[in-house]
């Protein structure tokens, strides 16, 4: 479905959840791609049958066919767009209206989206996939201000070898945040051949903690 945002619509793809519907998930992807990466997608089929529907969120700069997503803050401009017409749409289809936990989070530039945005829209907690520690090599550029400062329980799912932030990386985290530390995968999760893949890992851990929170 398409929602209108002052920078152009945005896109949601609905995976509901199979029976009485326990939270929302709502996820934005990152900066270089879209809903189709692999964490995403698998959350998106793993997810329904435990009774979380799992809302696929792309940005208007996805939806008009843009290679280069813009600025951090018009960014949050979408999302919260996104959030707001998820809150008050009135089809009885949406299971939302106050009664039902919503959940954002996202991967990479996404989950830095959903740490600056989620008190502020009335989220549960927040999800952060690969999140985006550092710039590559940086490491005195560090964001993990923004990963602190959520106010929200968050959930962090990190690959070992992500060079936008390893777990080891990580300084100690307040109660309220989780970090999980995948015993392999890069920034976007992928794993070498030699390796077992790390998808059942992360939908794993993700529906275990949205279960302590619904």
């Amino acid at each position: 479905m398409l929602v209108p945002t002052p920078l152009g619509d945005a896109r949601i793809t609905r995976f509901p959840a199979v029976g009485t519907c326990r939270a929302v998930l709502m996820l934005g992807h990152g900066a270089g791609g879209g809903i189709e990466a692999p964490d995403l997608q698998a959350l998106a089929v793993a997810l329904p049958a435990s009774g979380f529907e799992v809302a696929l969120v792309e940005q208007p700069w996805r939806v008009a066919g843009k290679r280069l997503a813009p600025a951090p803050k018009t960014l949050d401009v979408g999302w919260r767009a996104v959030m707001e017409w998820w809150r008050s749409h009135p089809s009885t289809d949406l299971p939302d209206a106050g009664r039902v936990p919503v959940i954002v989070g996202g991967r990479s530039a996404g989950a830095r989206v959903a740490c600056r945005t989620g008190l502020d829209t009335g989220a549960r907690a927040v999800l952060a996939l690969a999140f985006p520690l550092h710039p590559p090599g940086k490491p005195e550029k560090s964001r993990i201000d923004e990963l602190l400062g959520s106010g929200l329980p968050t959930l962090v799912v990190q690959g070992a070898v992500d060079p936008f932030g390893t777990p080891a990386e990580y300084p100690p985290l307040p109660p309220t945040h989780h970090l999980v530390a995948l015993p392999a995968g890069g920034h976007e999760f992928a794993v070498r051949k030699s390796q077992t893949p790390v998808l059942e890992d992360i939908t794993r851990a993700v529906a275990e903690w949205l279960g302590s929170l619904a």
